[in-house]
């Protein structure tokens, strides 16, 4: 396939908000692709390199080259060329990627140029998220949706369901069972607003305490554990501890769903830093399980003694779960009836965040696993955390965002009276925010340094986020976590802006 039909493909897409048209353009790609096109068309349409990143900076992408007049790249070439940018390493490096990408460059056209461009960059964010996907793919191959979802659930990617569909046809779905040892994608909830709101969607449910940990697939056989990450890592080798507690359950044969997280002395969660720095660790286990211990919370069972049990309620395999759980090692729960419960949920909620927790998570007891969905019968509730600051700087975007500017640079009011950044954001914008911030950042530019434009300190933005880091990065030792613009606060001055004091007062966990 023509890199040139994928990037036609990639700015329809992106110019369609309908999600009809969205599955009629991927179902028309997928038929002109061939099988082997497939494990790099669909991750190039979300927008992802399947080599990770390239160690390529703006500073060599922005080098202007001519465009090639007629297109003849082919997606197996730009991908190939990509891999060996990837593995270029050593004395004389960056000579060799700004080579390459010239070359890769200079045999694209000026459309296939700018999709490159956002796609290197990570600025190709066109909507074509893989429940779209799933379905163009259907649509192609008339195969049922809900058997190609029920495929890439229990294969983990839907890259492998695809290639095995279009060179096989729907017949190739049969092949795909929830096997242990190999990972599916985990279920994921939705938001809602309230304890009260979910208890008035879901009526009868369970409430249980949402930790701020690592998502974690525990797969036993006999005495062989593997643990998997919501991604499908597979990260056995570095929690020894998980794979002890693993192999004291009751049972032989099973995958369990839960999360990783790491308690301090009185039995409080440490901070999310401290353990995503622990499940990344891949650097003398031994010590690190020694100087931050983690521990495995179960919360569903989705397959015992190679009986599957994604399609049962979730009543039902819970019941599984407490058979081989014991209740030190289970999340903390409470059921209720419906709304006229809905204060004991309340309560719940109240001491799980006493307990140092997020939040809760309600879920339908009659529901079944949607593995690799985000289903609403699981909805989730934590107190958002907001922060009145200033915009510092913004960076120009690339992708659907050229010309536009994208990335804010976020500060809070500092002891000395200056603003201390805090870390950066492109998410929550809107089109119409991103042309307004554009316009109103030139008038308060003071200075411009390639992709970043300094602005005065004058513009107040309302920011959303789900937490504070530790990090060197930033002057006051802290970043947000998950930050994303909710609104400018034209109504507000920067002496307004919540301070960095206030800020470090509310999250005490970041200074233990």
């Amino acid at each position: 396939m023509l890199l040139t039909r994928l990037a036609q493909v990639s700015q329809e897409v992106a110019a369609t908000s309908a999600r009809s048209r969205k599955i009629a353009l991927l179902a028309e790609l997928f038929r002109d692709a061939e099988a082997q096109d497939v494990p790099i068309v669909i991750p190039y349409l979300a927008g992802r390199l399947p080599q990770g990143r390239l160690g390529v900076g703006w500073k060599v992408l922005s080098r202007p080259v001519v465009a090639a007049a007629e297109p003849t790249l082919t997606v197996r070439e730009v991908n190939a060329l990509l891999s060996e940018l990837g593995q270029v390493s050593g004395a004389g490096s960056q000579a060799e990627r700004a080579r390459l990408v010239g070359e890769l460059m200079g045999a694209a056209t000026r459309d296939e140029q700018r999709f490159l461009l956002g796609l290197i960059s990570g600025e190709v964010r066109q909507g074509a998220l893989d429940a779209v996907a799933i379905e163009g793919l259907a649509q192609a191959t008339a195969a049922p949706s809900a058997d190609v979802r029920r495929a890439v659930m229990l294969a983990g990617s839907l890259r492998t369901v695809a290639e095995a569909l279009l060179a096989d046809g729907p017949g190739a779905l049969d092949r795909f069972r929830l096997t242990v040892g190999r990972p599916v994608l985990p279920m994921l909830a939705h938001s809602a607003s309230s304890v009260a709101e979910a208890v008035e969607k879901l009526g009868g449910c369970a409430v249980e305490e949402k930790l701020d940990g690592i998502r974690v697939q525990v797969h036993r056989d006999g005495g062989a554990v593997r643990l998997y990450t919501r991604t499908l890592d597979d990260i056995t080798d570095r929690l020894p501890e998980l794979t002890s507690a693993a192999l004291e359950l009751r049972g032989d044969r099973f995958i369990l769903d839960g999360e990783v997280i790491a308690f301090d002395a009185a039995g409080r969660p440490r901070s999310f830093q401290e353990t995503a720095g622990r499940v990344g660790s891949r650097v003398d286990v031994t010590t690190a399980a020694g100087t931050v211990p983690v521990s495995p919370v179960f919360f569903d069972a989705l397959s015992v003694d190679d009986r599957d049990l994604l399609d049962l309620p979730f009543a039902e395999r819970h019941a599984e779960l407490e058979r081989l759980v014991p209740e030190p090692m289970r999340v903390r729960r409470t059921l209720v009836s419906g709304p006229q419960d809905v204060h004991a949920a309340e309560e719940f909620l109240a001491e799980t965040l006493k307990r140092g927790h997020e939040g809760v998570v309600v879920k339908s007891l009659d529901a079944p696993y949607n593995a690799g969905r985000r289903g609403a019968s699981w909805l989730k509730v934590k107190p958002v955390h907001t922060l009145d600051l200033v915009v510092l700087a913004a960076e120009w975007g690339h992708g659907r965002r050229t010309g536009k500017l994208s990335n804010l640079h976020l500060g809070a009011r500092a002891t000395d009276g200056s603003f201390a950044m805090l870390g950066k954001t492109f998410k929550g914008m809107t089109d119409a925010m991103l042309t307004w911030q554009t316009e109103r950042l030139q008038e308060l530019a003071v200075d411009t340094n390639g992709s970043v434009v300094t602005v005065r300190p004058d513009l107040v933005v309302e920011i959303a986020y789900d937490g504070l880091q530790r990090s060197t990065r930033y002057p006051a030792g802290v970043t947000l976590r998950f930050a994303r613009v909710v609104r400018y606060r034209e109504d507000k001055r920067p002496e307004d802006a919540d301070t960095v004091e206030t800020l470090l007062a509310a999250h005490p966990e970041v200074r233990r």
